[in-house]
């Protein structure tokens, strides 16, 4: 008999949308560094505990829909209760200092989430609104964290303005790159408008003295980014580049916000 091959734990455990890690780590890291306090820790390992308890528990939940029992619905079940005991011990132990402010932004987070995990539900999480309703939820952590590090709603908000105004247009770049990889017809015109839209928030934002200037020439980076990105008979290469690619311009972004913020 030929040997039995187990099941795939990476596959199992850990999220299969590689560029979902930076929509993650982004506004965690940035609102850590911006307002470090042990709440906004707490906070963003909840988060993080809760992001890898959506993959085996969606895993789970189609088998058990299928009334079907793998042993990789065992080892998903596990995973989802383990990932799921760690995200609510650190969300207890947060929510015990958030602080209202903080508490009304998870909550906002967590209805966001409870929206996409519904399209997951469904077979339906590659839809370009499941993934924008995904990255507003994780950018929400930023403005969660801050404001339990003792920031003002205003600042704050801003906080979460910014992390969309760069989330939503990488996610219609990076769809758009790939899709005319593969030979799809891909307008460029959504992408760099939408590139161009979230400069003029950030602008706008700076003006008011809510973002600091740095902002700026860092978004307009992005839309140069995107611009030579979409540019026709560029190269074919790997997704997976792509998504390194988008990860380096999200950790960059992030360190010269952090700087602008904390000068």
């Amino acid at each position: 008999m030929g040997a039995t091959v187990g099941p795939r734990l990476r596959l199992i455990a850990l999220p299969t949308e590689h560029g979902g890690w930076g929509l993650l780590l982004e506004p965690i890291a940035l609102g850590l560094a911006v307002a470090p306090s042990q709440t906004g820790l707490f906070l963003g390992l909840a988060a993080i505990a809760g992001f890898l308890t959506r993959q085996p528990l969606k895993i789970a939940l189609a088998d058990r829909r299928r009334r079907v029992r793998y042993p990789r619905t065992i080892l998903a079940e596990r995973f989802a209760l383990l990932h799921g005991a760690v995200a609510l011990l650190a969300l207890v132990l947060a929510l015990r200092t958030a602080g209202a402010a903080a508490t009304v932004a998870l909550l906002a987070a967590v209805s966001l989430v409870l929206v996409q995990f519904g399209y997951d539900l469904r077979n339906q999480q590659r839809r370009l609104a499941p993934e924008l309703t995904g990255a507003a939820a994780l950018s929400m952590m930023a403005p969660a964290i801050a404001l339990a590090g003792g920031w003002t709603p205003a600042p704050a908000v801003a906080l979460w303005v910014v992390l969309m105004a760069r989330a939503a247009p990488a996610i219609l770049y990076v769809r758009a790159r790939l899709r005319q990889m593969r030979g799809v017809s891909a307008p460029a015109t959504p992408p760099l408008l939408a590139h161009a839209a979230g400069l003029v928030v950030v602008g706008a934002l700076t003006a008011v003295h809510l973002v600091p200037w740095i902002a700026v020439p860092a978004f307009a980076v992005l839309l140069v980014r995107a611009v030579y990105g979409l540019l026709p008979g560029r190269p074919i290469v790997r997704p997976a580049v792509v998504g390194v690619q988008e990860l380096a311009y999200g950790v960059l972004l992030i360190v010269v916000l952090a700087i602008g913020y904390l000068r």
